[in-house]
């Protein structure tokens, strides 16, 4: 568990890293046409730019040290991929 909270740390310390995922679901999206891969790139690109804001300290006010946001958009993040993955897999076969 404490492996997987980790990699998720680097995504609020390098947003660069969900740009890049959102960009392999938006080629996802490209290849095979699948709208879920759609979702998920954009929304991959939008939690970018929104933790990218959060890192230069301009959507909060200083003490961004507790994220509890965080709690809601990981998971949907995660259950998002998970099913456009799918989909995808699905679609290359």
């Amino acid at each position: 568990m404490q492996t997987v909270i980790t990699a998720l740390s680097l995504l609020t310390l390098f947003p660069l890293i969900a740009t890049v995922i959102g960009g392999f679901f938006l080629y996802g999206y490209a290849r095979f046409r699948v709208r879920s891969a759609l979702l998920a790139g954009c929304s991959w690109l939008l939690y970018s730019g929104y933790e990218y804001l959060m890192l230069l300290r301009i959507l909060c006010s200083g003490e961004c040290n507790i994220r509890i946001d965080l709690l809601l958009i990981y998971p949907l993040l995660l259950s998002v991929s998970a099913y456009a993955s799918y989909h995808c897999y699905r679609h290359s076969r």
